[in-house]
């Protein structure tokens, strides 16, 4: 839907339009951020401007962008093609679309005014990489003129033993947004779809328990397919390692692995001290997702064990204060497609489907009590027993649009003001 708010003076870049470069084009037409939006592309698409946007206005998941729009009224939005000047209109935003060159830092951001880019290729991720690396990197984008570059993924720094650069920073809106500092930070990952459901479903817990008490703690993502599995089984390239990601996402349940653990450490630094384990499995839905989390918390005593009404109690209470609107509580019974396209729901606790098991675990702590290795007294430590709860958490996230794209829309739109 409109927002009718007034477009900030500003020009966004838009590098791809894959499946987050699309609908962060139809999220910031619908909510008018920006005066202007340029898109580069680097390669000639179909037989030209009306082939692309026929692209930008239809989605197999999600619909006609007019009817994102408007709903039943649905009039047309796509128009003023001009092929030569590679521009169009999308209700009423001027947006321009560049062919030409694929290397960010070739990319003609300075010719067209932009000063801010989201990369969302998924390509460019390493922030150490230098603005003239071969293959391209992401600081190519501030050599061609940007200012500032959102990442529409985790950094993945290449080289063993090489540090985060001091420009560069994680953040999840609602999370961890005042750790970017306008002065200091060019580079933004706004981490990954499954790290920002995880984010919004781990603090209020961390808040109320304290990281000292969670012993442990892990989690599993039933994520959809995305645009790296392949529709039909082919070969693997050369020195492939998982041959799994050349099966068939139709036909197939596969396993995976996420980043998760480690962008989490990045977005919520408490968690580092937490013993934690992440996994993905990939299931053949176009979108929406679900994060099992499993929680080892040390409990206060075995009369009043926590349960499900106190674990559910802190989601609801955090969806109804600091983080309403981006997480929400629910005890409805839904399936994946309840929740595709939700908007900027981060997180959707499925309360119904809280579990919880509470009981005493015997430590024996003589590891601890020893002496200096080879000393021939040992400390005698009698076996400890304490209390521990085992927690299960169920989140719903549309690891496209609903979730993802609209929480990176408010991070976007929060670094366009600090610029301003």
């Amino acid at each position: 839907m409109t927002t009718g708010t007034a477009p900030r003076p500003m020009k966004l870049g838009i590098n791809s339009l894959g499946r987050i470069g699309k609908l962060s084009l139809w999220h910031h037409v619908a909510r008018k951020s920006f005066s202007e939006i340029v898109v580069n592309l680097g390669r000639p698409v179909g037989k030209g401007l009306q082939d692309i946007a026929a692209s930008i206005e239809r989605d197999s998941t999600y619909g006609r962008l007019s009817a994102y729009l408007y709903g039943h009224r649905n009039p047309r939005v796509i128009e003023n093609l001009n092929e030569e000047k590679g521009t169009l209109t999308i209700d009423g935003i001027p947006v321009k679309i560049l062919r030409e060159a694929r290397n960010p830092k070739d990319i003609d951001w300075a010719g067209n005014d932009v000063r801010l880019v989201v990369d969302t290729t998924g390509v460019f991720t390493d922030p150490t990489q230098a603005a003239d690396a071969s293959w391209g990197s992401l600081r190519g984008h501030l050599e061609a003129g940007a200012s500032k570059v959102v990442l529409s993924a985790p950094f993945k720094i290449k080289e063993t033993g090489a540090q985060m650069p001091e420009d560069a920073v994680t953040t999840v809106m609602g999370i961890n947004e005042d750790d970017y500092i306008p002065e200091k930070h060019n580079l933004i990952s706004a981490a990954s779809c499954t790290t920002t459901c995880l984010s919004f479903m781990v603090k209020p817990l961390l808040d109320h328990f304290g990281a000292k008490r969670i012993l442990s703690a892990s989690m599993v993502t039933v994520h959809a397919a995305t645009g790296s599995q392949v529709v039909l089984d082919r070969l693997p390239k050369a020195g492939a390692k998982d041959l799994r990601k050349n099966r068939s996402i139709l036909n197939n349940i596969i396993l995976t692995t996420t980043g998760a653990a480690k962008a989490l450490a990045l977005v919520i630094p408490e968690m580092r001290s937490i013993g934690f384990i992440a996994e993905s499995v990939r299931v053949p839905t176009n979108t929406g997702s679900l994060i099992v989390l499993v929680l080892t918390i040390q409990d206060e005593s075995l009369e009043k064990p926590i349960n499900r009404e106190l674990i559910n109690g802190i989601f609801s209470k955090a969806a109804e204060g600091p983080m309403q609107g981006r997480l929400i509580y629910t005890e409805e019974q839904n399936v994946s497609s309840d929740i595709i396209g939700l908007p900027s729901a981060a997180a959707i606790i499925e309360g119904t489907e809280t579990h919880t098991r509470t009981a005493t675990i015997q430590v024996d702590p003589t590891l601890a009590c020893r002496g200096p290795e080879g000393a021939e007294d040992q400390i005698t430590c009698a076996p400890m027993n304490i209390p521990i709860t085992q927690t299960v958490i169920y989140g719903w996230y549309d690891n496209e649009f609903g979730s993802y794209t609209n929480i990176l829309g408010d991070r976007i739109v929060s670094i366009a003001d600090s610029i301003l």
